[in-house]
C-alpha cells in the first residue's frame, strides 16, 4: 500500500537533513569539518560491510586491505612515482581496483563461509600489510606516502592562492572535501538502498537465511556471493580513497587489523544489513576516539595523549566504550541502533489520542477490540493515516 501523505511531506526530514549537512562548513571549524570527513568515509566502507555481512551473512576480518588498495592505489596512480594520471582518472581506476582485488578473492567467498571465511579474509590484512611496508617504490615503506589533491575541472580540493571565499566564509581544504564526501557518501546510500530493496537484496537475504532454498528458487549461491564480496570490495575503496584525501599522507600501520575490527563494531553496533544502521555505527566509532581526545583534560580516568604514568588514553578508553556498546547491543538490542530507532517510530505511531471528554471514547477502555480492526491490533491504538503525522516525535540534530 502506498504512503497517501504528499511527496514533500514524505521527503522533507530528508531534504531538511541535507540542507544542513550543505550548511555546516558555513558555522563549524576544522576540527568538526575533519570529523565528519571521517565519518563519511567510514561510512561508506560500512556501508559495504554490511552489505556483505549482515545481507549476505559473510563475515569478513579483512576490510582494511581493500581500503587500502583504494587509498594506495589513488596515491600510485595520480602521484609520482607512478603513472601521473588525472586525479579523477585515479579515484575510479582505484575504485575498481579494489573491486579486482575483492573479484580475486570471490573465488574463495563463493566457496567459503563463516568463521573459515573471516580467517581467510584474516589472512589478506596480514599480507597486505606486509606489501605495503617492503614495496618502497609504489607505497613508500614504513614512511608512507603524500597523497595528490583531487582536481575536477580545474577545481582543486586542496588550498589554494589565493584561497577560496563563500558568503564571507574562507573554504579550505576541509571545506572543500566536505561537499566531495557528502557527494560520494549520497551516491553510497542511494545505490546500496536500491540494492537492498531490488532483486538482488532479496537473492542475498535468501542465501544468507538458507542457501539449500535460495538454491531451490533458482538463485546462484556461488555467484551471489562472490558477486556481494567484489561490491563491498568497491564501497571499501572508495572509502580509503575519501580517507587518503582526508589524511593528506597514508601511513601502512593505519591499514591494520584494528581497522577491521573498528568496522565490524560499525555494522553491529548501527544494525546488521541497514545502510542507515552502519551510517549511525559508523559515525560513533568514528567520532568518539576524535572526540575523547580532545576533550581527554576534561575526562575522568583518561589520561591526555602522551602522559604516559600508566593511564588510560583516549584512544584505548574509546575502545573500552565501544566495545561494551557492543556487548549492550549483542544482549538488548540484536538489530543496533536502527532497530531501536524503528521500534521507537512505532512506539510513538501507536500512542494513542484522546477525542472526547474523560471516560469516553476508545481510549478508556483498553481491554476491549475493535471488530472492523485487524487481528492482532485493537481499537485503542489509534493509527490512522492522518495520527501518524501528529505522533511523530520532533527529531533534534546534535
Amino acid at each position: 500500500m502506498s504512503d497517501p501523505r504528499p511527496l514533500l511531506l514524505r521527503r522533507g526530514p530528508l531534504l531538511l537533513t541535507a540542507l544542513l549537512l550543505c550548511a555546516l562548513p558555513f558555522y563549524l571549524d576544522a576540527f568538526w569539518l575533519r570529523i565528519g570527513l571521517f565519518s563519511m568515509a567510514a561510512a561508506i566502507g560500512a556501508v559495504g560491510l554490511g552489505l556483505l555481512s549482515g545481507t549476505a551473512g559473510q563475515l569478513s576480518l579483512g576490510h582494511a586491505f581493500f581500503l587500502a588498495v583504494g587509498a594506495y592505489g589513488y596515491v600510485w596512480l595520480a602521484g609520482e612515482p607512478g603513472p601521473g594520471l588525472p586525479p579523477a582518472v585515479a579515484t575510479v581506476l582505484a575504485v575498481l581496483l579494489a573491486g579486482a582485488a575483492g573479484g580475486l578473492f570471490s573465488p574463495v567467498a563463493g566457496r567459503v563461509k563463516g568463521i573459515y571465511l573471516g580467517v581467510a579474509t584474516l589472512a589478506l590484512v596480514f599480507l597486505g600489510h606486509h606489501v605495503l611496508l617492503t614495496a618502497d617504490s609504489v607505497t613508500g615503506g614504513f614512511n608512507g606516502r603524500s597523497v595528490p589533491p583531487l582536481e575536477l575541472g580545474g577545481f582543486t580540493f586542496a588550498e589554494s592562492d589565493p584561497g577560496l571565499t563563500v558568503l564571507g566564509v574562507p573554504f579550505g581544504a576541509e571545506e572543500r572535501l566536505w561537499y566531495l564526501g557528502l557527494a560520494l557518501f549520497a551516491v553510497t546510500w542511494f545505490t546500496a538502498r536500491g540494492l537492498l530493496r531490488g532483486r538482488p537484496g532479496r537473492a542475498l537475504a535468501a542465501v544468507r537465511d538458507s542457501e539449500t532454498a535460495a538454491a531451490v528458487m533458482g538463485v546462484h549461491v556461488a555467484r551471489y556471493r562472490s558477486a556481494a564480496f567484489v561490491v563491498s570490495s568497491m564501497y571499501a575503496g572508495l572509502a580509503g580513497v575519501l580517507l587518503a584525501l582526508s589524511f593528506r599522507r597514508v601511513v601502512p600501520d593505519y591499514f591494520s587489523l584494528a581497522l577491521s575490527v573498528d568496522y565490524l563494531a560499525m555494522i553491529v553496533i548501527g544494525g546488521l544489513g541497514s545502510v542507515a544502521g552502519a551510517t549511525a555505527g559508523a559515525v560513533f566509532v568514528t567520532a568518539l576516539p576524535l572526540l575523547m581526545t580532545r576533550y581527554a583534560d576534561q575526562l575522568p580516568l583518561v589520561a591526555t595523549p602522551g602522559s604516559g604514568g600508566g593511564s588510560i588514553g583516549p584512544t584505548e578508553a574509546s575502545r573500552y566504550l565501544y566495545g561494551a556498546a557492543i556487548v549492550v547491543i549483542l544482549l538488548y538490542a540484536p538489530d543496533g541502533l536502527h532497530g531501536l530507532a524503528r521500534r521507537l517510530r512505532a512506539r510513538l505511531r501507536r500512542r494513542p489520542t484522546v477525542t472526547g471528554p474523560p471516560g469516553t471514547g476508545p481510549s478508556s477502555r483498553p481491554d476491549r477490540t475493535d471488530p472492523d480492526t485487524p487481528s492482532g491490533t485493537t481499537g485503542t491504538t489509534g493509527t490512522t493515516g492522518t495520527d501518524d503525522t501528529s505522533a511523530r516525535a520532533k527529531e533534534h540534530t546534535p
